[in-house]
């Protein structure tokens, strides 16, 4: 990872209902994870019950805001699926954290992909000044004119 950080994306299917619908459980997991994962929680979870529009589309959303970034948890127990987002700036081992969560809500099939957020972002500020002053130098030298031909 080069960028801002990883951001582990993760779609859980055939999981234990019960699981998906037990407030206590997210509440733990998002309380639990930034530890096991090396991050730093700076606030305590939050979990709410959502109802939507068709009955079917009820579930549980739970957030922990951590110092590199954030995790939510997003379940729809009628549907047996849980969708969980972890992003941070710093490294974390997504295996770790995804076999963890996979384990947590008994998924039967998982879809799972980190990706390199903010792969332009600077990471060290003189660096990246140091950068930009020497991509404007190349901008402001004149381009090089070819040769006049003779007549």
């Amino acid at each position: 990872m080069n960028g801002f950080g990883p951001h582990l994306m993760m779609d859980g299917y055939g999981c234990d209902k019960k699981k998906l619908q037990d407030l206590n459980l997210i509440y733990r997991l998002l309380d639990e994870l930034p530890t096991r994962i090396g991050m730093t929680k700076i606030m305590p979870p939050y979990v709410f019950k959502y109802s939507g529009l068709r009955p079917e589309d009820w579930g549980l959303s739970g957030f922990v805001l951590i110092a590199e970034s954030h995790i939510s948890i997003h379940t729809f127990p009628e549907k047996n699926f849980v969708s969980v987002d972890i992003f941070s700036c710093k490294e974390f081992d997504a295996e770790f954290a995804g076999g963890f969560l996979k384990t947590a809500f008994g998924m039967t099939k998982v879809e799972s992909t980190v990706v390199d957020r903010g792969t332009e972002f600077p990471k060290e500020l003189n660096g990246a000044a140091r950068l930009v002053r020497a991509e404007r130098r190349r901008i402001a030298r004149p381009a090089a004119r070819p040769a006049a031909r003779p007549a």
